[in-house]
């Protein structure tokens, strides 16, 4: 899975997690080459590799066993983890969005990875349970509708789209759009806090957090909700409900294209030519987690823009670990934290591969991009809760 062996880095992933749906056991060799996979030897494998135009070396036992011994010499920053267990995937998304509106649900698609659709009913009739990794869609669980207020409000698609959501309040028993996504946010949350593993990107990320911090608070205006915004609301923001951020301030404008100061779009100063984050190195003997997060063949990504960028160093949470920054503009791209038993890693911007995504913009074509190092850590996470739990010494 280095930068110069792997032909299609993307489809690598959907090569091992094909395997463990085999039942079969793989070592995910956490910074040897990139972050390789090692497999059994199998004919079969071997076969689907070269169908799907992933890169591959045979090894003789002795070679595995010198490998496995290098890597796990304490004088080596790598460790070898057994991926066991081939996880159940959802994703949070309106049945009637393509795949192409989402970057997670293009690099499932194109890695051959499966996933089920699940929505607002779903989550509320408590299906989560049912999955061991559910990914957030670009939504708003703010009930503000994107925030598109400004410049979309005639068109005919955000006309359609805000009917959508409040015929479907409705139907589910809310009085409004708002007070529906607070109790899908809920059901999230306790989906984590009971042992779930839950990503997100873009908009869905601060809206997510903002809702549960807003959670009996009105913060939706008349032409969200059809009533006004609660006098002094900001002052009953509660940041001890969020998951990741803190200390931050609503966005009041209904015409402002912004949730929070979250976000770092309008405060960022950086041209597209050096728009790069790092991604952070790690111990892998001793934080297999972060290590597995952050596994790419360069430390250095491309930076991408999205209705939620990245998100400002001042407003996360002290327990919340930074996976990739750009120090230059005190910006953090990429970040990981526990909740009760469970996981969340949200990732800044919409499309790794398509810069100034925009509403009604072509699809990204990864045929184009199969060794895209921005996608590589949507699809690290994907087999993040396939591994093995360590013993915790005591």
């Amino acid at each position: 899975m280095d930068a110069e062996s792997q032909r299609n880095h993307l489809k690598a992933y959907g090569i091992t997690y094909w395997t463990l749906g085999k039942n079969t056991k793989v070592k995910w060799l956490l910074n040897y080459r990139g972050g390789s996979f090692l497999l059994p030897d199998a004919e079969e494998i071997r076969k689907e590799c070269t169908v799907r135009g992933v890169s591959y070396e045979v090894l003789s036992q002795v070679e595995a066993e010198q490998i496995l011994s290098e890597i796990s010499s304490p004088s080596q920053n790598m460790e070898a983890v057994i991926l066991e267990k081939v996880p159940k995937i959802a994703v949070y998304s309106p049945k009637s969005k393509q795949p192409w509106d989402d970057a997670v649900t293009m690099v499932l698609t194109f890695a051959e990875i499966p996933y089920d659709i699940v929505y607002d009913k779903e989550v509320l009739e408590d299906n989560l349970i049912l999955y061991d990794w559910l990914h957030l869609h670009h939504e708003d669980f703010t009930g503000q509708y994107g925030k598109f207020y400004g410049t979309y409000r005639a068109t005919p698609w955000y006309i359609r789209e805000k009917a959508n959501a409040e015929k479907l309040a409705s139907e589910l028993g809310y009085d409004k759009v708002s007070e529906e996504k607070l109790a899908v946010a809920l059901k999230i949350r306790d989906y984590v806090i009971g042992g779930g593993f839950m990503f997100a990107m873009c908009s869905a990320t601060d809206s997510f957090e903002i809702a549960l911090a807003a959670e009996g608070v009105d913060i939706c205006e008349a032409m969200f909700d059809g009533d006004p915004s609660e006098p002094g609301y900001q002052s009953k923001i509660d940041y001890n409900k969020t998951f990741a951020f803190t200390n931050f301030t609503l966005e009041r404008s209904p015409t402002v294209y912004e949730f929070s100061t979250i976000d770092m779009t309008r405060k960022r100063r950086i041209p597209e030519t050096t728009d790069y984050f790092t991604l952070m190195d790690f111990s892998a003997k001793w934080d297999p987690i972060p290590t597995m997060l952050c596994q790419n063949h360069t430390a250095l990504v491309k930076g991408f823009l999205g209705q939620t960028t990245a998100y400002d160093h001042r407003e996360i949470k002290s327990n919340v670990l930074i996976l990739g920054e750009n120090r230059t503009n005190n910006e953090a791209r990429y970040i990981h934290g526990i909740k009760g038993k469970g996981f969340f890693t949200f990732y800044g911007g919409h499309d790794p591969e398509d810069y100034r995504h925009r509403v009604g913009d072509p699809k990204t074509e990864l045929e184009l991009h199969p060794n895209s190092p921005g996608y590589r850590l949507i699809l690290n996470n994907i087999l993040f809760p396939a591994a093995k739990k360590k013993k915790q010494k005591t």
